[in-house]
């Protein structure tokens, strides 16, 4: 499949403290990507060099194969035909939503009105077009905000923090929204976040970022069920870790002797996700016995704190008919095979 973002080795630094430190992401026409990871990993600035809005100090930018930023290059951000969507979408308060739309559109009256009119289709809001941004609720003017960014036909589609602005519930509504109208539209996006839900929910593939490179690439499954390294894992979703010894295509550890999902040896540092474990009533099976130290219910499923017998702490998903009480006396089962990391 065609290239249309290649980024290589991109560094920067502001003040000698290095922001991004060899930064390589290749995405391909189409996909959405995410750009995942903890505060001050480099994720927004990764998404500022893209845009042009800064230069790299090392490092290249290659958009459709054209080289716009590099030892060489120094293309401007109007010129690198990319759409942005901001954080606080950045409306203009004295436009309407069809002057939003249509600021930046070259072409006659007839053709900005077009796709002016395209753009309202294409996210819904058909009859909003002589409102104003006040107007609109924070749903409304994300989507216009979005109608605008898409509106000059960019390669690539940049959002920053497109969600962290609404409510939980219309957030949940907005990601399935955005994601549709992008898939629609075409285009390739790439979307910064903190949020592992939001990403691993709607992104194609999730590039986990730390310390100012890219630690991972994979679409969300894999990622989640196949963390490439220990911190990767602790950072995407709820982990156990448990140490063990490996001798190839097992390991053993204080919960049994589990199958690994890749051959290895040695010491090793074993993942279990929550949702891996079983509880049962204690009987004639020799699994591992632990103790219910706690329950947390949320309707859908619920979340248990084990201790085992040796004293390990683990945190089990159970489904929301689990039964089970605080001090009560259980045995535990892993049913998947298990990923882990050499020591």
């Amino acid at each position: 499949m065609t290239i249309t973002l290649e980024l290589k080795h991109l560094c920067k630094s502001y003040d000698g403290v290095p922001a991004l430190d060899g930064v390589n992401l290749t995405v391909r026409r189409g996909q959405l990507v995410a750009l995942l990871g903890p505060s001050g990993c480099g994720k927004t600035t990764t998404l500022r060099l893209i845009a042009g809005f800064e230069w790299p100090d090392e490092g290249t930018i290659r958009i459709n194969e054209r080289e716009v930023a590099g030892e060489n290059a120094h293309i401007p951000p109007e010129q690198r035909r990319v759409g942005v969507v901001f954080q606080e979408y950045a409306l203009f308060p004295h436009e309407s939503v069809m002057g939003n739309i249509a600021f930046g559109l070259n072409g006659s009256k007839q053709e900005k009105s077009a796709r002016v009119d395209a753009m309202l289709q294409l996210v819904g809001l058909t009859d909003l077009a002589d409102r104003m941004p006040h107007e609109l609720s924070g749903g409304q003017q994300q989507r216009i905000a979005l109608a605008r960014a898409l509106a000059p036909q960019p390669e690539i589609l940049l959002l920053d923090e497109p969600f962290s602005n609404l409510d939980a519930g219309l957030r949940m509504y907005m990601r399935a929204e955005i994601r549709a109208i992008i898939k629609q539209a075409g285009i390739t996006a790439i979307f910064v976040t903190h949020d592992q839900e939001e990403a691993l929910s709607i992104a194609d593939a999730v590039a986990v970022m730390m310390d100012g490179r890219v630690e991972q690439l994979a679409p969300p499954q894999a990622l989640y069920q196949r963390p490439a390294t220990r911190e990767v894992a602790a950072f995407v979703g709820e982990a156990n870790f448990i140490p063990g010894q490996a001798d190839g295509e097992f390991v053993a550890c204080v919960l049994g002797r589990l199958p690994l999902v890749k051959a290895m040896t040695g010491a090793v540092d074993i993942l279990i996700r929550p949702e891996a474990l079983r509880l049962s009533p204690i009987g004639d099976s020799d699994a591992p016995q632990a103790t219910v130290t706690w329950r947390e219910f949320y309707g859908h499923d619920q979340r248990i704190g084990i201790r085992l017998d040796d004293g390990t702490a683990l945190v089990v998903r159970a489904d929301a008919d689990e039964t089970v009480d605080v001090d009560d006396r259980v045995a535990t089962h892993v049913i998947t095979p298990v990923v882990a990391y050499h020591q």
